[in-house]
């Protein structure tokens, strides 16, 4: 179960930062709009993106050596780093905009653009399939159980922000929440780190 806590958190960690994904869903949210697709794409996205990082990486690592441990240290000095940026932000919080006004869209169209926002998202394909699938290859036989730790932290943030969007709106409008949040993001982003580093 630890494995999986730790999936979780590294999850949860990535998929929190502000981006046009998140901004997408809460303004999908506040406006009560296609609210249960938008999350079934971005949740289900995650999991095939997380999968084929699991998958595919533990096929290079087998073939390649040295593959294994480079990924293992380089996505430490990723992570390292990520905290770095995260505890910046915290220094100086911004403010998570997503306008509920504007005309209704047609659920084709929303769909679309929720698409674009995670596939073409170097970000997303990033986060999901190389840096996750390095960490979850990086536990051996337990992979599986950390990617679905990780599978299991997009579910619950993306269903939480749809649908929990008009009570969290207040919540976003905080520079306060934000400091908290990326302080925490940082915390969590330099144990997973240490964790890699200790198990090398």
């Amino acid at each position: 179960m630890s494995v999986v806590a730790s999936g979780f958190a590294a999850g949860l960690s990535l998929i929190v930062a502000i981006g046009a994904q998140n901004a997408f869903v809460l303004r999908q949210g506040l406006r009560r709009e296609h609210v249960a697709p938008v999350v079934l794409v971005c949740a289900g996205s995650d999991m095939v993106l997380i999968a084929l990082g699991t998958a595919g990486l533990d096929l290079a690592t087998t073939a390649v050596a040295w593959l294994a441990p480079a990924l293992r240290y380089g996505g430490a000095a990723f992570l390292i780093v990520y905290g770095g940026l995260a505890l910046r932000r915290a220094l100086r919080p911004g403010q998570l905009v997503a306008d509920p006004a504007g005309r209704p869209s047609g659920l084709g169209g929303c769909l679309a653009t929720c698409l674009a926002l995670t596939w073409l998202n170097p970000h997303v394909w990033l986060d999901t399939v190389l840096l996750l699938g390095s960490l979850a290859n990086g536990q051996g036989d337990r992979r599986w159980w950390f990617a679905g730790g990780a599978m299991a932290a997009s579910w619950l943030f993306f269903s939480a922000l749809g649908y929990g969007a008009r009570w969290l709106r207040p919540w976003f409008a905080s520079a306060k929440s934000w400091r908290l949040l990326d302080g925490g993001v940082a915390l969590v982003m330099w144990a997973v780190a240490a964790s890699l580093l200790w198990r090398g």
